[in-house]
């Protein structure tokens, strides 16, 4: 028996040294390379230590994003507002770009930067200026950005920043895309008092940067007059200035602009601060853009074809849809009604700010059989279950 077990233990040491000559590579032989961790992509954490404050901010790589293949991509700066300032990092990522990013990643093949403005600071701050430039730095050499693609774009309270930046940098951006922004800080109004010399001075600064701006023309916060007179001022001076003010919005006009198809377009049109050849719209363009289409006027028994409860699948209680007088209304799950606009025939809008549609459809003998209820993100669709009795119309 003892002999059997020491055969056995001999055995194992054995094959012990066996295996270690094996791992144990040949004299002159390569070491194998340790394997790259896996590709990162879309919203990821990182710091920014600066002064000995640590800064945590995101940065958004598209899903297309590779790490050794030499693309250059574009890339963002992004400032947030002011109800997202903090030290957690994460609550500049819910608003503005980088919700229409999550929206439509397909229309944004960009990095970006999204840097959070500390609590008890604003993005005019020299500090908090230096934590965005420094975070834009850290980003474009981790993730091999094209300086000659890099981008502006900030909301509300960094737009105020964003001013700041195109002033200080011009030569750092090839566009610049503002929302709800302006150069009269609100927590310094004095500032309005100097408008003579600080809008000539923006002016000259900004000199050809291509500068797109947004503004709801019912803003209370930051008044559309900021855009309008800083517009004037840009295209007084020569510059390259575009100004688009939303017809009935208010402070956030940011949501429309980022869902704008056009913008991430123009902004990759742009390269090194030059004009595209030709360009994408006429120098020095202002308009008032409409909160919905011109509403058709259709015929009463037309509306009552589309009035009744419609369900979306198991769903309880329906939403109705009735006539009232010359009008056509949505009552949705809750009890509240909305007017409805006509579009055309078969489509109709929200009286309000949403960018909703409601598209009836019929089956093939022209019969209505419910609808869809479209937005930008989405679509729900609701059949008809059952018809209003004449008398409520």
């Amino acid at each position: 028996m003892v002999v059997r077990g020491k055969r056995r233990y001999t055995a194992a040491v054995l094959a012990a040294v066996l295996i270690l000559a094996a791992a144990v590579p040949a004299h002159g032989t390569r070491k194998r390379e340790r394997a790259q961790p896996p590709q990162e992509t879309g919203f990821l954490n990182r710091t920014l230590t600066l002064h000995g404050v640590v800064y945590k901010y995101q940065v958004y790589l598209p899903a297309e994003w590779r790490r050794d293949d030499g693309r250059r991509w574009p890339i963002i700066l992004f400032l947030h507002g002011r109800g997202e300032r903090g030290v957690e990092g994460m609550w500049q990522t819910q608003i503005g770009l980088p919700e229409a990013v999550r929206d439509h990643p397909e229309r944004w093949p960009f990095i970006i930067v999204m840097p959070q403005c500390p609590q008890t600071h604003f993005w005019t701050d020299p500090e908090a200026l230096t934590v965005a430039m420094e975070s834009l730095d850290q980003m474009t050499a981790e993730f091999h950005a094209d300086v000659e693609r890099t981008y502006l774009t900030g909301l509300s309270l960094g737009g105020y920043g964003a001013w700041e930046l195109a002033k200080n940098h011009p030569q750092r951006w090839a566009a610049v895309a503002i929302a709800a922004g302006g150069i009269f800080w609100s927590y310094e109004p004095e500032r309005w008092k100097e408008q003579n010399i600080l809008l000539p001075e923006y002016a000259r600064a900004v000199g050809k940067l291509p500068i797109w701006l947004f503004h709801g023309t019912d803003d209370t916060t930051v008044l559309p007059k900021q855009s309008e007179l800083l517009f004037e001022a840009v295209k007084a001076a020569g510059g390259h200035v575009r100004l688009w003010e939303y017809q009935g919005l208010k402070h956030d006009c940011w949501t429309r602009a980022y869902n704008e198809p056009e913008l991430p377009r123009w902004l990759l049109e742009h390269k090194g601060g030059r004009k595209p050849e030709p360009p994408l719209f006429a120098a020095n363009e202002k308009m008032v853009i409409p909160l919905h289409p011109p509403e058709m006027k259709l015929p009463l028994q037309l509306l009552d074809e589309f009035t009744g409860e419609y369900g979306e699948g198991d769903k309880e209680p329906p939403v109705m849809i009735y006539r009232q007088g010359d009008g056509l209304y949505y009552k949705n799950q809750t009890g509240v009604v909305t007017p409805l606009g006509a579009e055309s025939t078969t489509t109709f809008y929200f009286e309000s700010a949403s960018q909703a549609r409601v598209i009836f459809e019929r089956d093939t003998a022209g019969k209505v059989t419910g609808f869809v209820l479209k937005d930008d993100r989405s679509e729900t669709r609701w059949e008809l279950v059952k018809a209003l009795p004449r008398t409520m119309n």
